[in-house]
This record gives structure tokens, sequence and C-alpha cells, in this order.
């Protein structure tokens, strides 16, 4: 599996979280049935949004994402997130991004323009199927996301940057279609191809991704390629916060470095699996009393399997974390353990 990881400029919030949770608790749960899954997590460290904030702090944008990764990293294991198999960086994949390119340059399906490389939309009949959106739709979210649709450049407004002429002060690699850097959907691309083949049992991330990033980056995978890309999809809703979808450009976050200065990790993790991963939902601090009683009453309990089969199943119905909670609340008040379950859930 590929889970999409962060672009590390900011410390991790809660929704990142709930995120990279949904896909720990889906590992976990094919360990216990007796799999190995492989899951790639990649570091989105050269970026529009990346190399915009280094400028305005005056700092490498290097050194700003390994600062930030270093919170990440410390965040995620405290919350008891089994390690990623690997956790490769755009930086590193300079080289199979070329390759990635320059396979669909020679397919047909990209064109150069003012030393950039546009994959070409109108080239795969399907754009557009994964996020189910008209025309219209990925215009708009385009324009929102970051995707250019203003750029004269482009034949067409939803044509994607796969290679992008560096400006002043900007990284640069070369290339043989000029010296520039790779555009964010092309990055992820090439590091799933590389570390994973094609197709890829599962790709994932937040519902925020599947339209313009998860929609480009499948279609030009498959333009490499000539075959398909991801066998399946799994999306993980918005968490919210004083009424707003939880992000970076409104200010409204909770970041898990400090709430977890004042509260048991594992009350983070348990608060956020009482929501199930395709529902939105809103986080307010309220939600840690309850996990942390909960989490008490649970630690409380003697060693056993209680609620381990009720779990199970809950899991294996689309992950729902939120009937697990559940079950093992009425094991533990009918006076059952319930450890194992607990170790199901990652909680220690």
């Amino acid at each position: 599996m590929y889970v999409c990881g962060i672009t590390p400029y900011d410390a991790t919030h809660v929704g990142h979280a709930a995120t990279f949770l949904v896909f720990d608790i889906l590992q976990r749960r094919l360990i216990d049935r007796g799999l190995e899954p492989h899951c790639v997590r990649n570091v989105t460290d050269v970026d529009d949004d990346l190399l915009a904030r280094a400028n305005e702090a005056e700092v490498h944008y290097l050194d700003l994402a390994a600062a930030a990764l270093a919170t990440f990293e410390a965040d995620l294991e405290a919350l008891g997130l089994l390690p990623a198999s690997s956790e490769p960086r755009a930086t590193s994949a300079i080289s199979a991004v070329r390759s990635v390119v320059g396979q669909v340059l020679d397919r047909g399906a990209a064109y150069t323009a003012g030393g950039n490389v546009y994959f070409d939309t109108g080239h795969h009949p399907g754009f557009g199927r994964l996020g189910r959106l008209d025309r219209a739709a990925m215009l708009e979210l385009a324009a929102r996301r970051g995707g250019r649709p203003d750029d004269h450049l482009k034949r067409d407004p939803l044509d994607v940057i796969l290679w992008q002429r560096s400006e002043a002060g900007e990284p640069s690699w070369g290339s043989r279609w000029g010296p520039g850097r790779p555009g964010w959907h092309v990055e992820c691309a090439a590091l799933a191809l590389r570390e994973l083949g094609s197709p890829i049992d599962l790709h994932g991330g937040g519902r925020d991704l599947v339209f313009p990033h998860h929609e480009s980056e499948s279609a030009m995978a498959e333009a490499a390629t000539g075959g398909p890309f991801v066998r399946h999809w799994m999306h993980v809703e918005m968490v919210a916060m004083a009424g707003a979808k939880m992000s970076k450009s409104t200010g409204n976050l909770a970041f898990v470095s400090d709430l977890r200065r004042t509260w048991d990790p594992m009350a983070i993790r348990l608060a956020i699996l009482g929501h199930h991963y395709r529902e939105p939902w809103e986080w307010h601090e309220d939600l840690l009393d309850v996990a942390s009683a909960r989490l008490e009453r649970w630690r409380g309990s003697r060693d056993g399997d209680g609620a381990l089969d009720a779990a199970r199943a809950a899991l294996d119905d689309d992950l729902a974390t939120p009937d697990a909670v559940a079950a093992l609340d009425r094991a533990v008040a009918a006076g059952r353990g319930v450890s194992r379950a607990m170790r199901l859930l990652g909680l220690r």
C-alpha cells in the first residue's frame, strides 16, 4: 500500500494523525490475519508550499523539512503507529521522476512549453473518473488546490505540470528538456512505481487528495506504464475544528505535539478511533476527557481476549473502529479483560 505522507513545513495536526491512524489500524488487522503488509509513506520535501514557507522563514527548505519531520516522527511514535516499510523523500526520486516524465513524453501524453513539461489530460479519457467529477468541478478544484488552470502555457486549463522551470533561488535539477524541478503529482507517481511497481494493491490518503493529486498521479503513472496503477483506492474524510475543515491555510489546527504535552498519547489515539474514517467529524478537547476515562476503565480490566472477536469483525466491516470501541466498552462492563483487543487497536 502507498499512503500519501506530509509536506514537511509544519507539525502534525489531528487531521494528519487521523489519516495515518486509519492505515495503521488496517495494517494491524492484516498482520492479525497472518498477512505481511508493505506500506510506503512518502515525504514531499520539494514542493511549492514548502519552498514558499522556507522563503518566508528565510531558511533552507531542507532545514525546514528536517525540523518538521523530526516532530512528525516523534508524534507518530508517541501515537503508537507502526513504522512505515519505507518512507522515501521526493528529493530521493529525481531520477525516477525524470524517467516517468520521459516515458509520458515518449508516449505522446505530454508536451513541453516555456521550459515546462505538461501532462495532456485529454490523452487520458478517464480523467476525472476517480473523483467522479465533471469538467466544471475539476476546474474549480484545480483553481483552489494549486492546479493553476490560468497558466497561459497550457493547451488545456486542466493539463497538469510534470516538470517545471525553477525560479531564482529554487532547487533545480538537470533534465533532457531543461533544468527545473518535479511537479507534485508526478513525485508520488514516480515514488510509488519505484517502491512498489504496478499495480499497487491499495493507495490512499486524505479525502482532499482525490483531486487533483490522486487523479493526476494515477493518470500520469498509467500513461507511463501503459497499465493499471491502483487496484483499490481508500480515502479518509476530513477532520474539522471550530466549524471548518482543519487546514494550514485557515490556521484552525490542533497539533499532536501540543496535545501530548498534556494528554496521554493513547487517549489521543483512542479519541480519533472513535470516529469512522468515511465520516467527517469535528475535533474538540472534550473528546480527550471521554477517551481518557475510557482508557482508564479498559486498562483497569484484567488481561484477556474479551471483545477480540467482535473487534476483529468490526474492523473487517470497512474498518468500523467506533463499533470496535463499543465492543470493548461492553466487554469491560461485563467484567471481561480486553488486553488483546486493545493491542489489536494499537493501544498500550
